[in-house]
């Protein structure tokens, strides 16, 4: 079964990204070889409910988050919500579906401590893969980019002469990120030294190996991982902690919250909120530490 009407529909109408697409596309594709394997059948399309609830059960007993879960039969609403708007069904079997519970996980930032150490470690590098991976990190902490946005980046996304990033976040929107001027530097540095490479397979991409090929998001994970494994002590030491804590650090100095949902690329403040978190916990550091009745 193709679902190819259902991915043009998310790119050409609701405007996903690529990774977005594939990955409703591959839950869709995992859902069906279940329906065959269990009900004997070819379509997905006619399911009800109780069937689609076997497959929830199977996720669970399998030991899948209940977040991954919801991800998933996500996917399968937004593909009957479709299929109801060309009329191929005239009932969604996820009508009335409840999400499962999930508990949210607090992300512990990094400090500016911890940051700066790596900094620090980065600023002798001279080979073009430290030089890089410097500009990796400051790119991360400076502008909260996610790491497939960072992935993507073009040399004509940077702009040198106005200090800025162009950004093409989820749903293919753009967004434009002011530079420091110690991250334009970086970048000085980069794009000279990337000139040394002997062989690059495509000169519009920004971050590449040194071998000449794209930069590809397990390669970004271990270069940040590693980093931070000689800095700090924390679990996760991902990109996603380092976006979070350029989210966090803003907020601690008083960054408007609307700013900093703009630079991350949420579409809604809600998604902006959870950083706020640790902002409180900071603020009520502050107020402990400094008001005078704090002691009494």
């Amino acid at each position: 079964m193709t679902f190819k009407s259902f991915t043009d529909y998310l790119l050409l109408e609701k405007n996903y990204s690529a990774l977005t697409i594939k990955a409703y596309q591959n839950d869709l594709e995992t859902f069906s070889i279940f329906i065959l394997s269990e009900y004997q059948s070819n379509s997905i399309n006619q399911v009800n409910y109780s069937q689609i609830r076997s497959w929830i059960v199977l996720l669970v007993e399998s030991k899948i988050s209940n977040r991954t879960i919801n991800r998933k039969i996500s996917a399968l609403n937004t593909y009957y919500k479709f299929l109801l708007k060309i009329g191929d069904i005239k009932l969604n079997p996820l009508a009335k579906h409840k999400a499962l519970k999930t508990n949210k996980k607090l992300q512990i930032p990094f400090s500016q401590l911890e940051i700066e150490t790596v900094l620090n470690q980065l600023n002798s590098a001279d080979d073009f893969e430290s030089i890089r991976n410097k500009l990796i990190v400051e790119l991360f902490y400076s502008t909260g980019i996610r790491r497939i946005e960072l992935v993507e980046l073009k040399l004509d996304d940077v702009s040198l002469d106005n200090k800025m990033l162009k950004v093409l976040g989820k749903r293919n929107k753009e967004r434009l990120i002011p530079l420091l001027p110690s991250v334009v530097k970086t970048v000085k540095d980069y794009i000279q030294i990337r000139t040394t490479l002997s062989h690059i397979e495509d000169s519009r991409i920004l971050f590449l190996t040194k071998n000449g090929v794209k930069i590809y998001e397990t390669l970004v994970y271990r270069v940040i991982n590693s980093y931070f494994s000689k800095a700090s002590a924390k679990v996760k030491r991902s990109p996603h902690i380092l976006r979070h804590s350029f989210a966090t650090h803003l907020l601690n100095q008083g960054a408007n919250l609307n700013a900093v949902k703009e630079l991350l690329g949420h579409s809604s403040l809600a998604a902006t909120q959870i950083y706020t978190h640790n902002s409180i916990a900071e603020l009520k550091k502050v107020q402990l530490k400094a008001h005078p009745r704090s002691k009494k």
